[in-house]
């Protein structure tokens, strides 16, 4: 099986593609999570986990749910992590968690895909994130292939930087930058509720008709990019920036 956690549709893309070419069941942890489900997931032996790479680390919210949750048939699992740029030393995380989940580690692959993180970093158009997504077309392939062969992946780079920025920085990361407090709502808003819709933590409301953050976010940037009306802002770090979405590059 293969299950996948998105912000804003490049980890879906991945397990789509993962799955469709093994002919695998594939799962949204986007779902299981919103929902609060940790009821047992029947995986088969083989589990296949895509998420985004926040902060040189999977996502602590899929760290949760995963380490909340059982998966009796499972004996391997695989991870497969999308990035702008790199994944750091996430494998070093992955393989403790593999050990913490009673299942042998088959390795974490990198797959480079158009930044979505205007929180932070600018965002590709569509003709760059066109380009981008077609350079990572032959590494997914490859991602397939150790899959289906039942080999172990390559090993990512490792070297100091990759340490620091996965231990040291991710640590000092969420609890400074992963915060709603500046995600607001312009006079564009027009009370769709698409936001509420896409948030996986349930961290958007709609009062009097506008959005309204709490305080539980993972910074996905669903809410922001999957807006119909453009009409939610990070402050002023998103302000003229392209809202990123895969569906949209194509669109």
């Amino acid at each position: 099986m293969v299950l996948y956690f998105t912000g804003t549709g490049n980890s879906k893309y991945i397990a789509e593609r993962i799955a469709t070419a093994l002919n695998e069941d594939i799962l949204s942890m986007n779902d299981r999570i919103k929902e609060g489900n940790t009821a047992n997931v029947m995986t088969g032996k083989s589990m296949v986990i895509v998420v985004p790479t926040y902060a040189w680390r999977i996502p602590r919210v899929v760290l949760s749910w995963l380490q909340q949750t059982k998966f009796p048939e499972a004996k391997k699992i695989w991870f497969v992590m999308d990035c702008g740029g790199e994944i750091g030393n996430a494998a070093k995380y992955n393989q403790e968690l593999s050990r913490q989940l009673h299942l042998s580690y088959m390795g974490t692959a990198q797959i480079v895909m158009p930044e979505n993180y205007i929180a932070m970093f600018g965002v590709p158009g569509k003709a760059e994130a066109k380009e981008i997504v077609a350079k990572a077309e032959p590494s997914i392939d490859d991602v397939i292939k150790d899959i289906q062969a039942k080999r172990e992946f390559s090993k990512p780079r490792n070297n100091m930087y990759d340490k620091i920025m996965s231990s040291a920085v991710n640590t000092i990361f969420y609890p400074m930058f992963v915060k709603a407090d500046k995600f607001m709502a312009t006079d564009a808003c027009i009370s769709c509720g698409k936001c509420v819709q896409v948030c996986p933590l349930n961290n958007v409301q709609l009062k009097n008709g506008k959005p309204a953050w709490g305080s539980n976010c993972t910074h996905c940037m669903a809410c922001i990019c999957y807006c119909p009306a453009e009409a939610i802002e990070y402050g002023k770090k998103s302000e003229g920036k392209p809202r990123y979405t895969f569906e949209k590059i194509f669109d």
